[in-house]
């Protein structure tokens, strides 16, 4: 059986997104990330409104986009398990937001979703690729026969943490440490290393 570790993006690899946003254009509100509201949907909702109320485009995101680097250790981190092992990146992120981190991180392999773009640039909707995307994934690689690993630090990671064969939090903030003191928690790149070569039985 072939082992696979299932990764999540933004703040596990790289910074989350809307907060780099917020944090340029000044909008609070935009701060609200998986870590705050379980619901993707509510969440991405607010956030177009938001997007429409201040007539910020595609663009003016990938512009703030343009100028986020990788987490501290991270390139490391992730060169250092794919040279050991498969390794698959879950995101609820977005194809329009993430080419310039993938190239940053040398490009792994990356399941999200895509952005519907209106004619004068606005972000309209968006489309998930599956609901519950992340969760789905392990099963269907579970029944490739796969023995999986998945990480993350959101709510919108747990449903694929509590699915794989193993799995941890990565730096979760306390709300979700509190609910849910079963799983491993690692806060440095090197303890993160040291669960999954546990479960590599490397």
């Amino acid at each position: 059986m072939m082992d696979i570790v299932c990764l999540d993006l933004e703040g596990v690899l790289v910074p989350e997104i809307w907060i780099n946003v917020a944090q340029k254009t000044g909008i609070e509100a935009l701060r609200l990330t998986t870590r705050d509201i379980s619901d993707y949907d509510i969440l991405m909702k607010g956030r177009l409104e938001i997007l429409r109320k201040h007539r910020l485009t595609l663009a003016d995101i990938q512009d703030v986009i343009a100028t986020i680097r990788p987490l501290d250790g991270a390139k490391e981190f992730l060169d250092l398990l794919r040279s050991k092992t498969q390794v698959l990146i879950l995101s609820d992120t977005f194809t329009e937001f993430a080419k310039p981190l993938m190239e940053q991180l040398a490009w792994p392999t990356l399941w999200c979703n895509n952005l519907s773009i209106d004619a004068d640039g606005m972000i309209e909707d968006y489309t998930l690729r599956i609901r519950n995307g992340k969760y789905h994934a392990i099963k269907a690689l579970q029944g490739l026969n796969f023995r999986t690993f998945a990480a993350g630090d959101s709510y919108n990671d747990l449903a694929m943490i509590e699915e794989a064969d193993a799995g941890c939090l990565f730096r979760a903030p306390e709300g979700i440490l509190a609910s849910h003191p079963h799983l491993p928690h690692a806060t440095t790149y090197g303890e993160f290393s040291s669960v999954i070569q546990a479960f590599l039985h490397l």
